[in-house]
């Protein structure tokens, strides 16, 4: 089954061919950074966002596609032959839709109203519905049956036909969704069962509150949602029930013949079966839509994080605040290098006030240190005013740095490999310090949820959130590019092509082999095949290797085509690395037209 890729240059605004292109080069194992920057003349220029865009379209219709097969083996299994049906379901790639349309053929369990059917009611239920003629008792009786002997049960079998009906009509449904989506309200009240009321004075502003689902922003939509599943909130969808029964009516009752029957079973529809499945369903979206623009935001924080600019050639003292505990100091060389670690206790209950400040003196003129970098946790803001009142002999900038995961990290398996003789105190001051050097090499190694990217982090889709969060991570190590000489293993497996595996290999072939002289010599590293080279070559730099173009974002797959204009411009590719102006002042576009 081919996919809709007309329907995703719709919602993108790119041109067909675009959508295309990328979808061919994904299925081909093409990672979405090599995308974006060496293959846009197959693209057309589709950035990085549009390919993910592009990317989570063909997933949704990938499992749109396994769904509808699915449900027409099951049609032709149970030998249903509605040509219009099978058609309708074959060309929809609206879920929801094909859902309306395969509900009155799903495989129910027994109830009431399929055991009324399997004992002949549904006779009756169709003249009924009909509303051609009025129901004489006499033909009421003539369908009695050993589980419907008299008048009233005999009915009441047909009204849960008749509500079974009512629900799987599509039109129904259609235009019920319309109405809730148009005039329905949220509405949120304290539950009376709580008897935390500490608890639900977090909730105060959502006790008695309503608001049009049309209108409800995502985080008001999450903390009524937080409040229900803490057991705060009871949680409701209001309509004008009047207007929705009319609704109902207006595509089930034509004639006055049958109206009470007809009436009761609509409102019963309503009530039993359409009011609860419709607030799911809505709700569902609801919470689906505030997800997504919440996993936006925390992309975007977590993307600051990663992307702060590193501070290079300087020398750090990190410390990680705490009162009764003290704060744990850690000297760092300007690689990130453990020089020394020592514990203060500034804060009550010690109050070694004056100790504490000789201690961090000491430690700047010692290991001639540059900064400091001080975790905004507990004790931060008392922290800072002791090194603000404490006086060096050497000029030191002070840093309060995010130390959001610091301590997930310092209880890793990475952390006890890097310093398997340090305990967790020493290892969280020592994150908190490389997260100043090197904010990106260092905070590769947490799991991006654990960095503290948003206020409903946990309450979002968790899958979601870790695929996006991780492509943050992959998209800012390849935009920045990694150095392939010193890289740790943990910044390598976000490289565009190579993984885990893959990051282990090269580690221990530089480890066996010395620093790379240049990217070729990647292709020595075992199980980094043609492939990985391909994806992975143009994010790693080797500086001072053989070639200068190595130092660069150039893919090797054109280093010929470089050689060829630089011999032409009469300029040496050393002195186009990292001159701009020198860079754009060469008309590139004439010479690749020319080659």
């Amino acid at each position: 089954m081919s996919l809709p890729f007309h329907l995703i240059s719709e919602k993108t605004g790119l041109n067909l061919d675009q959508v295309e292109a990328v979808s061919a080069l994904l299925k081909e194992g093409a990672t979405l950074p090599f995308i974006a920057r060496y293959r846009k003349d197959q693209t057309g220029g589709v950035d990085e966002i549009g390919i993910e865009f592009i990317s989570d379209q063909i997933n949704l219709f990938e499992k749109i596609a396994v769904r509808k097969n699915n449900i027409l083996k099951l049609l032709k299994k149970r030998k249903v032959i509605d040509a219009k049906l099978i058609l309708n379901i074959s060309s929809s790639w609206n879920l929801t839709e094909i859902e309306d349309l395969f509900l009155p053929f799903k495989q129910q369990k027994e109830n009431k109203a399929t055991l009324a059917i399997n004992s002949g009611l549904d006779g009756l239920a169709k003249i009924i519905l009909s509303q051609k003629e009025i129901v004489s008792k006499r033909q009421i009786l003539s369908f009695k049956c050993e589980s419907y002997s008299n008048e009233v049960s005999i009915m009441d079998g047909v009204i849960e036909i008749l509500i079974k009906w009512i629900v799987e009509r599509k039109q129904i449904r259609h235009l019920l969704r319309q109405e809730i989506s148009r005039n329905g309200l949220l509405m949120s009240k304290v539950k009376k069962s709580s008897k935390d009321e500490e608890g639900a004075e977090k909730y105060k502003d959502y006790i008695d509150y309503s608001e049009a689902l049309s209108k409800i922003k995502s985080h008001r939509f999450m903390a009524v949602q937080r409040g229900a599943n803490e057991g705060f909130l009871t949680v409701s969808l209001k309509l004008d029930k009047k207007k929705v029964i009319d609704i109902i009516s207006s595509k089930v009752i034509s004639d006055q013949g049958s109206l009470t029957i007809l009436s009761k079973a609509i409102e019963l529809a309503w009530s039993k079966s359409l009011k609860p499945s419709m607030r799911k369903e809505i709700f569902n979206k609801l919470k689906e839509k505030s997800d997504h623009k919440a996993i936006a935001v925390f992309s975007d924080n977590l993307r600051q994080l990663l992307m702060q600019p590193p501070l290079r050639d300087k020398r750090i003292l990190a410390i990680d605040p705490g009162f009764k505990s003290g704060c744990k100091l850690v000297c760092l060389s300007d690689k990130g290098d453990l020089l020394n670690n020592a514990t203060i206790y500034p804060h009550p209950p010690q109050n070694l006030f004056g100790e504490a400040k000789k201690k961090i003196a000491g430690l700047i003129e010692q290991y001639k240190l540059d900064g400091i970098a001080i975790g905004n946790g507990t004790a931060s803001r008392e922290t800072e005013r002791l090194i603000k009142g404490t006086r060096f002999n050497r000029k030191v900038n002070v840093y309060v740095v995010n130390e959001a995961g610091a301590s997930v990290y310092s209880a890793s398996s990475i952390a006890r490999k890097e310093f398997p003789d340090f305990d967790v105190t020493v290892r969280g001051a020592i994150s908190i310090g490389r997260r100043l050097i090197d904010p990106l090499a260092e905070l590769v190694k947490i799991d991006p949820k654990s960095i503290g990217v948003g206020q409903y982090q946990h309450d979002v889709d968790q899958a979601l959130l870790s695929k996006k969060l991780n492509n943050v991570v992959v998209s800012a190590v390849n935009n920045v590019g990694v150095d392939l000489n010193t890289a740790s293993e943990y910044l390598l497996e976000h490289v565009s092509g190579i993984g885990k595996k893959i990051s282990e290999n090269i580690v221990k072939y530089r480890k066996e082999h010395g620093s790379f002289n240049s990217r070729e010599e990647l292709k020595n590293v075992p199980k980094l095949g043609a492939k990985c080279f391909e994806q992975s070559a143009g994010f790693l730099r080797v500086k001072n290797g053989l070639n200068p173009l190595d130092d660069s974002a150039v893919h090797p797959d054109y280093y010929n085509i470089i050689n060829k204009i630089c011999v032409k411009e009469k300029v040496k590719i050393e002195d186009l690395i990292g001159n701009i102006l020198r860079v754009e002042a060469i008309n590139w576009e004439q010479h690749l037209s020319s080659t």
